[in-house]
């Protein structure tokens, strides 16, 4: 008997999909081993670090690499409480404001009609070509020009615009039925109306999509800590991880540096668990295919 429900992601169990899964699992096995290594690594001791040949299982599991990252954190004069808080406003600001400008402009750019339209999202497409290390100096001049260095907007105006969160909303939106937008504004809505009302709710799978993209981008970012904040104390935790690992790139430090990388490895994980469960049922719901 196939699987016949509606739900991609089903409540019950249905023998139909035995095969989907016979297929599917040594695939995920495989995408898992990374994942898997990355979480024991962090809690082998030193023995099981490099013990050869090497071990993919933690066989005595040992809190001992987080409390010296702990440690050495104390001994550098910024706590790592800061570096977390910094993480957190820039993240949560740089993702929500970008969110914000993102659907709006794809609004504007997939359904309204104004002069210049096309240029725009040729000029946005022609952003998806330019490498990081090409913007690098004009980014630095124009962050400068406006007085942000050692401020908090320096970590949150560069990353903002993100031309691939924008093309994919864009071409999200343009699946929206013109006749129900254009039923919408008989009705007497605005712009506004329409955008929060009726656009929004159909692309929520293209926002979780653009926000895992976005956040990812935001939380794994040094260059601004590097380029934009001389202040330690405005720096953010993934700068002081990757500092701190870079310090003890050392047979000593590695057990600390396994555990840095899983304290910033866990925050995509969770997110994308959460978003990537939202964005299939949202999917399978919102009448957009």
């Amino acid at each position: 008997m196939a699987y016949k429900g509606k739900r991609i992601n089903p409540q019950k169990f249905e023998r139909g999909q035995i095969k989907i899964m016979i297929i599917l699992l040594p695939l995920l096995i495989f995408m898992a081993m990374p994942l898997v290594y990355i979480a024991n690594h962090a809690f082998k001791p030193m023995d099981e670090v490099f013990a050869f040949p090497p071990t993919f299982f933690v066989k005595n599991a040992t809190l001992e690499n987080f409390e010296k990252l702990i440690k050495f954190s104390r001994t550098s004069g910024v706590p790592m409480s800061r570096y977390v808080f910094n993480s957190l406003i820039v993240t949560v600001l740089t993702v929500g404001l970008s969110l914000l400008f993102t659907t709006m402009s794809a609004f504007a750019l997939a359904k309204l009609k104004f002069k210049g339209r096309d240029m725009m999202m040729n000029v946005n497409q022609m952003a998806l070509m330019f490498v990081a290390t090409a913007v690098l100096i004009p980014r630095y001049l124009v962050i400068a020009k406006l007085g942000l260095i050692d401020n908090i907007w320096a970590h949150i105006l560069p990353l903002m615009a993100y031309p691939v969160a924008l093309f994919l909303v864009k071409q999200f939106t343009e699946q929206v039925p013109d006749s129900l937008i254009e039923a919408a504004y008989i009705d007497g809505a605005s712009d506004v109306t329409v955008y929060r009302k009726i656009v929004i709710p159909l692309i929520k799978p293209a926002i979780a999509t653009a926000t895992i993209l976005v956040f990812q981008q935001v939380w794994t970012n040094v260059e601004t800590s590097n380029y934009y904040i001389n202040d330690d104390s405005m720096k953010t935790l993934t700068f002081y991880m990757n500092s701190m690992i870079n310090v003890n790139n050392t047979v000593a430090g590695q057990g600390m540096s396994a555990a840095a990388t899983l304290i910033l490895f866990i925050p995509n994980l969770v997110l994308f668990i959460i978003l990537q469960n939202g964005v299939m049922n949202t999917m399978a719901h919102s009448g957009i295919k």
